[in-house]
């Protein structure tokens, strides 16, 4: 049977660099590999062909000889491909697509850096704006003691992995291509316990705890993260440790909501206050502040006082208060009340006072007559 032309192959141009060879070689690598498609004997031919193909065109010399005479120059002496070696661009796209599939760098293996954790800080809406420093406890992995972190009932070093002769890692040959993988009888740590410690049963570590403070910045909110750099799990035989990301999540608060660099919240303003204006005492986060209602108010009027808000934490203008008000009808009225009410309400009478009462009347007369004729 012919060989395909290698351009189509890894469905590339003749034109076509080394970046772009790379990644279409690495794509079809990924796909066709034969330990994601065990026992698919048409994968593992194209997966033979899409090395056979990157191999000739990764090497200037044979992609020279390849565009010239095609597949039968290549046989003839050129550079054969398909041969034991294989250039440095081909072992370095390998390498690639080997920890992608198997995890590591690149299949060599080696300790593994510790894993990340997260830790869920709540925080007051006070704390959050102005900032703060706490006190958490995180686990931790620790060295057994008695067995001062080799996993051994004796306590000394553990003796070399007889498998992998300490290196963690052994070589597994797949077809043409020679790989290495975690050492299954020690699990890439090197070693081999036969006798355990009865604390730590043979692992060398055990868990505990771990006291942070944590200096939190004026002006985060819900979702920032603050990065505790090396404060994660331990690696593995001295490989570095993992980060320590908080997760911050600021409580709901009794009085303000937040949104960005503003805070909002909502001031009861009295019906006659409302009618004539006045002033009001209102909270903010860093004292009082005056607030002056003019004639006429609406429920739903926001008023803004500027610079009362947050300061955010990556810098910028401080925020606003937006202080929303809402008239309040009074409640529990003595009958004298009710009669001034029902005087003032009878003096009110001209559409004039009630704008949008008004307003929506006409509208809800528009709707009446266009809507509920009679057929």
């Amino acid at each position: 049977m012919s060989k395909r032309d290698y351009y189509e192959v890894l469905s590339v141009s003749k034109e076509a660099g080394d970046d772009e060879l790379k990644k279409a070689y690495r794509k079809l690598a990924m796909k066709y590999h034969p330990d994601r498609n065990p026992g698919d004997h048409t994968a593992e031919e194209r997966f033979k062909e899409a090395n056979e193909a990157y191999e000739v065109l990764c090497d200037p010399q044979k992609r020279e000889v390849y565009d010239r005479y095609g597949h039968e120059g290549l046989q003839r002496g050129g550079g054969g491909a398909g041969g034991a070696g294989f250039g440095a661009g081909f072992a370095d796209i390998f390498g690639d697509v080997f920890s992608d599939i198997f995890g590591g760098a690149g299949g060599r293996g080696g300790p593994r850096r510790g894993s990340d954790l997260r830790y869920t800080m709540e925080l007051t809406l006070e704390q959050a704006v102005f900032g703060t420093a706490e006190t958490i406890r995180i686990p931790t992995v620790e060295d057994c003691e008695p067995c001062h972190g080799n996993g051994t009932a004796d306590g000394k070093p553990a003796r070399e992995c007889t498998t992998c002769r300490g290196a963690g890692q052994v070589r597994v040959q797949q077809g043409f291509f020679v790989l290495q993988q975690t050492c299954p009888a020690c699990r890439g740590r090197g070693t081999a316990v036969t006798d355990p410690c009865k604390s730590c049963r043979g692992a060398g570590k055990v868990r505990g705890e771990k006291t942070l403070e944590v200096k939190i910045p004026a002006g985060v909110d819900t979702g920032d993260r603050i990065r505790l750099t090396g404060e994660g799990e331990r690696g593995e035989r001295n490989a570095p440790a993992g980060d320590l990301y908080v997760q911050v999540q600021v409580k709901p608060h009794d009085m303000f909501e937040r949104d960005g660099s503003d805070l909002y919240c909502t001031v009861p303003v009295s019906m006659v206050t409302a009618a004539l204006g006045g002033e009001l005492e209102v909270p903010t986060l860093s004292g009082k502040a005056t607030l002056k209602i003019g004639e006429s108010t609406q429920s739903g009027k926001q008023f803004r006082l500027r610079g009362l808000g947050v300061k955010p934490v990556r810098g910028g203008a401080t925020g606003d208060l937006l202080c929303n008000v809402v008239v309040e009808t009074p409640v529990h009225l003595t009958k004298k009340q009710k009669e001034l009410l029902r005087e003032l309400g009878e003096s009110l009478g001209e559409k004039k006072h009630s704008p949008q009462t008004s307003s929506w009347l006409d509208k809800a007369k528009h709707f009446f007559d266009e809507h509920l004729k009679a057929p």
